[in-house]
């Protein structure tokens, strides 16, 4: 796949699949606190390349994942903006959850909602995915309004299991969404 082959787009942005080039600005988003807030730790590089190799994995077995988000006119690489199917214990899961993660030079410009709704559309209308979550830690406001933007409806409060270790992130909301309520794609 070439640089400029994106699997969709929309209006600003192209999404395709993982590469060993993203490694580098991957590594530096996932290494910045701010980034990172409502995660319990930074990510070493190794740990960036073990990610990367399990979304490219995860893309291979399922057909999606969260996925590389690039600004078209630039192709600047801004994060990940994808789906992904969890299964960590929980009354929301095994479902597919849709998320993000950008770099701060990308915050305030409307790309979480814009990536996320263009991944809601393509879940949708190209998958056949009927039915998503999203999660978020509790104090994670900005995540949970892009969440709202989307259309998506909360559902509930949890103990993430895999935070169990981390008290201050293991509570998270649960927010929905199902194919029957994308009316902004028609």
């Amino acid at each position: 796949m070439n640089k400029n082959n994106y699997l969709f787009k929309s209006e600003r942005l192209g999404f395709r699949t993982w590469r060993k080039d993203d490694v580098e600005e991957f590594a530096k988003l996932n290494a910045d606190k701010e980034v990172m807030e409502h995660f319990p730790k930074l990510l070493s590089k190794e740990e960036v390349v073990i990610f990367i190799e399990k979304l490219q994995s995860h893309f291979d077995l399922n057909g999606y994942t969260y996925y590389v988000t690039e600004i078209l006119g630039t192709k600047e690489f801004i994060g990940m903006i994808g789906i992904a199917f969890q299964e960590y214990n929980t009354k929301f899961t095994p479902a597919i959850d849709i998320g993000w993660r950008l770099k701060r030079s990308a915050w305030g410009s409307g790309f979480a909602t814009e990536g996320a709704k263009r991944c809601l559309d393509y879940a949708f209308n190209e998958l056949g995915i009927t039915k998503i979550i999203s999660v978020c830690t509790i104090n994670n406001i900005k995540s949970e309004n892009v969440m709202k933007k989307v259309g998506m409806t909360k559902i509930g409060t949890f103990n993430h299991p895999d935070m169990s270790e981390h008290p201050d992130f293991e509570k998270h909301n649960c927010y929905e969404i199902k194919s029957s309520q994308i009316d902004f794609m028609k």
